[in-house]
């Protein structure tokens, strides 16, 4: 069966993932963003590119920001992060990263598979970009995009 986004949107529990998010960013000075896409044709990366490029995460200050892009209608999701980040972490990360989402969505616990995902990737960012009380801000939003 494919997911239609309003039956993502029913399945998923937007509060849990901003909490999640929120606690993840408490540990660093990374930008966590989660977006649910429309029905689209085309590339879902390009989407995710673009996405990306929409939310202004290629704007943060250490270009430390990871986007969690999904697409209930394709059945496909894309973890998209900025150079930053990138470069401290590597390939191997991006595929971890995308199997403990994707055990969790097989499962059929979309709300679990994102928020397993902002945890595997708020570890790496505490690692890398760690909060720093008198310079962090948030500044990207915490809310799940559903543009």
């Amino acid at each position: 069966m494919v997911m239609t986004r309003r039956q993502l949107l029913k399945a998923i529990d937007s509060g849990k993932i901003k909490e999640s998010i929120r606690n993840a960013e408490r540990r660093t000075s990374g930008e966590i963003c989660v977006s649910v896409s429309p029905l689209f044709w085309g590339n879902v990366e390009s989407a995710a590119k673009k996405a990306f490029d929409r939310l202004g995460m290629t704007r943060t200050r250490d270009r430390n920001a990871i986007l969690i892009f999904i697409v209930p209608s394709r059945r496909k999701f894309v973890v998209l992060g900025d150079a930053g980040i990138h470069e401290k972490v590597g390939q191997q990360f991006w595929h971890d990263v995308a199997a403990a989402v994707s055990e969790k969505f097989r499962e059929g616990d979309f709300t679990g598979g994102i928020v397993k995902g902002i945890e595997v990737i708020g570890e790496q960012l505490a690692t890398h970009f760690p909060y720093d009380v008198a310079s962090d801000r948030n500044e990207l939003s915490d809310d799940v995009d559903f543009e």
